[in-house]
């Protein structure tokens, strides 16, 4: 095996590095500390999040709370349960608390940590697991989610917990594994959702006196906070089961406490619909009837949020019924404290004239909103002032620095932290105001130190019809503009998603660089951050418009005196993975191609995916269509196996239920009949991406292993 040989290139004579400092290696990927979910405290001068440390030999991660400061001071590490996944931390009203969910104690609960001082305590034992864990405005009550069985749902709690728990069991102990499907959606992503749904609970909370003494020696405060109230009951999700129509906490107490408003899944025809609703319960529990409160739009509207004065509800919203990557504006309507709304729904002008799609939202005081949106190969934050007027106006929040930025958090008196990366720093929690951004967790300081991570550069290439390419182009380390470099053409997944100034512990830019490759990241039409219009043009024409901008992106690259034209290859995932096999009947430019998980036929791909409205929105129809079956055809990969000529590595994965195993399966059994080298990983424990720390480290290997054979790394 010859894995690491294209290491050794990178330390020839002649190869200067940035001082002290060495390339990326697969390693490092899981030596960093991977931060996430930054929540600020209500007083502004702490902010909580998580970070998930990588135990490569041991095949597994931890994740644990840390604290830090937002003025001077440094994190310290608030829960330490090794092994264990201590995620999701939510302050308090009075910040004298954090709500986090755990696994610590078997299975996932919701627990508190006393900031006083003691050990975190277990809050829920329910026998259907318990997540996202929020607080009402006042502190009395929690909220959270659980998948149950919904034929239980509406019995009293112990009762349905007990039916719950037990046919649990009987599943688990049964000889039979047999999985029996009524309707859809019976699998997601990457797990067999069979007939649980996902149901909003509310329990009392427990006082900050009862729960801190030192002397506890009752472990569960769950027998002090009282029972938790199923406020969802009935055969329907009250939670996104979807990630495209999620965002933030998808739920929230109205003003009052006495509502539940949230997220709501399609009431019916939830695999081929995406008339996701902002939905209002009691929580009180008892009733499936949910008032609907975004009835008007038969397109998706989420992430229900209060203004902290209570006087306004903001939510997403999209337009098309059926496409998921249509833009998202912000609605702002005005409200009671119940929670019922008082006017009608104003769309953000900002969103409409600056043609941007808001990603997360957050209010950072009564009269200012922020969001994050992409925005050409970045992802920035946003400000509208006076949200829901008439005259609201905004502009970009111009001293965060360079990068994506997401999991904005702010506590509605005008302090905020929020999560950045790019492709030279791994995501860290940051603080912003009175001009300056300031840097809060630190947690990556010492591996970046050694590391030599050179800084992408953005080109712009003339495309068809005068339509403009953003590409970002990353040289490796000890880059020689006088020598010849292989090229590593990277395409991204979605379609409708887009290479951003990054990071990533999938597909890591840095890392493919490292090992002696100029890798170049094209945003070609689908993509997003562009404007709606450019992400409109994939739609229906995934080998056209798209290729010939890739195909454009490529000539560029080739014009370039550094790329050596005969060392170039493709790889990607998902719809880069489409790509690949689109790129396989189409072009003879590539040495190699390698493709994960990606489509290769569009009628098998329809027949097995778990969201049917992505295919069916993106061929305008079902494939019995006749008045369709152009769309389905046309750009179908398979349909053009007579081409097939170039070494490709095939990775795809059994538990994928996006895009089936079936058309890896397809496109290896293709290549090997018509005699092309050709080789396939199978991962049986892994979904649409690779997760699992020794999976992935093997991954990396493989794929880096089969890039150098076929398009060997380095300049020359």
């Amino acid at each position: 095996m010859k894995r690491f040989a294209l290491f050794l290139l990178l330390l020839a004579p002649g190869v200067v590095h940035a001082a002290d400092k060495r390339p990326m290696k697969i390693e490092d990927l899981f030596a960093f500390k991977r931060v996430a979910d930054p929540q600020i405290s209500p007083d502004g001068k702490m902010v909580v999040y998580s970070i998930t440390t990588v135990d490569l030999p041991g095949n597994k991660t931890s994740t644990s709370l840390w604290l830090a400061p937002t003025e001077k001071g440094e994190p310290r590490q608030l829960t330490n349960a090794p092994g264990k996944k201590d995620k999701h931390p939510r302050w308090s009203p009075d910040g004298k608390q954090i709500l986090f969910e755990s696994n610590r104690s078997g299975d996932n609960q919701l627990w508190l940590i006393d900031l006083s001082g003691g050990e975190a305590k277990q809050l829920t034992t329910i026998s259907t697991e318990a997540s996202n864990g929020i607080w009402s405005r006042d502190g009395k009550q929690i909220a959270f989610v659980s998948a149950v069985y919904p034929e239980f749902s509406e019995k009293p709690f112990k009762e349905s917990d007990e039916q719950n728990k037990k046919k649990k069991e009987e599943i688990e102990k049964s000889p039979v594994k047999a999985k029996v499907f009524k309707k859809l959606f019976y699998r997601h992503w990457a797990d067999w959702v069979e007939d649980k749904r996902q149901h909003l609970f509310v329990i009392d909370a427990p006082s900050p006196a009862r729960s801190a003494g030192k002397n506890e020696t009752t472990p569960l405060l769950a027998q002090r906070a009282g029972e938790p109230r199923d406020v969802t009951p009935g055969d329907r999700d009250a939670f996104p089961t979807s990630d495209t129509f999620s965002t933030g906490d998808n739920f929230t107490f109205s003003p009052d406490g006495k509502y539940l408003i949230f997220t709501a899944v399609p009431e019916k025809d939830e695999a081929w619909s995406t008339n996701y609703d902002i939905c209002r319960v009691p929580v009180t529990g008892g009733t499936t009837k949910w008032e609907c409160l975004t009835k008007d739009n038969l397109a998706a509207d989420s992430g229900p949020q209060f203004s902290p004065d209570g006087a306004k509800l903001a939510y997403r919203s999209q337009k098309r019924s059926g496409f998921e990557a249509d833009r998202w504006d912000l609605q702002v309507v005005g409200c009671d404290a119940s929670g019922s709304l008082t006017g009608r729904p104003k769309t953000q002008q900002l969103l409409v004239k600056k043609d941007l799609s808001a990603d997360e939202f957050i209010w950072l005081k009564d009269k200012v909103i922020l969001f994050a949106s992409d925005y050409h190969g970045e992802k920035r934050i946003y400000s509208i002032f006076g949200p829901g007027d008439d005259g609201d106006v905004g502009d970009a929040v111009t001293h965060v620095g360079p990068g994506t930025c997401f999991s904005i958090t702010a506590n509605g008196i005008g302090n905020m932290a929020y999560a950045r990366a790019n492709m030279g720093q791994p995501t860290e929690v940051f603080t912003s105001g009175a001009g300056r951004e300031t840097p809060i967790s630190r947690a990556n300081d010492s591996v970046l130190a050694d590391l030599d991570l050179p800084r992408p550069e953005s080109v712009y290439v003339p495309c068809a019809g005068g339509t403009p390419m953003q590409m970002w182009i990353l040289k490796p380390p000890g880059f020689d503009p006088n020598k010849k470099w292989p090229l590593a053409f990277l395409v991204h997944g979605g379609p409708q998603g887009a290479w951003e100034d990054g990071w990533s512990y999938r597909w890591n830019p840095q890392l493919w660089a490292a090992q002696g490759y100029v890798v170049a990241l094209p945003n070609p039409r689908g993509s997003t951050g562009f404007g709606q219009k450019y992400v409109d043009e994939i739609s229906g024409d995934w080998g056209g418009k798209c290729y010939d901008d890739l195909m454009a992106g490529l000539a560029y690259l080739e014009k370039q005196p550094y790329i050596d034209s005969e060392r170039m290859a493709a790889a990607g995932a998902s719809f880069g993975g489409y790509m690949m096999n689109w790129f396989q009947g189409h072009t003879t430019k590539f040495k190699t191609l390698i493709t994960h998980c990606g489509v290769y036929n569009f009628d098998s791909m329809y027949a097995l995916t778990d969201e049917i409205w992505f295919d069916e929105w993106e061929h305008g129809g079902v494939p019995w269509d006749k008045d369709k079956r152009e769309s389905y055809e046309k750009f179908s990969p398979h349909r053009y196996a007579k081409n097939f000529k170039t070494p490709t590595l095939v990775i795809h994965n059994d538990l994928d239920f996006r895009v089936p195993v079936a058309e890896g399966l397809q496109l290896f059994n293709t290549l090997q009949r018509l005699g092309v080298p050709s080789k396939m990983i199978n991962f049986p424990d892994e979904g649409h991406w690779v997760l699992k720390p020794k999976n992935s480290e093997y991954w990396h290997k493989e794929v880096f292993g089969w890039l150098a054979k076929y398009c060997p790394p380095g300049g020359k």
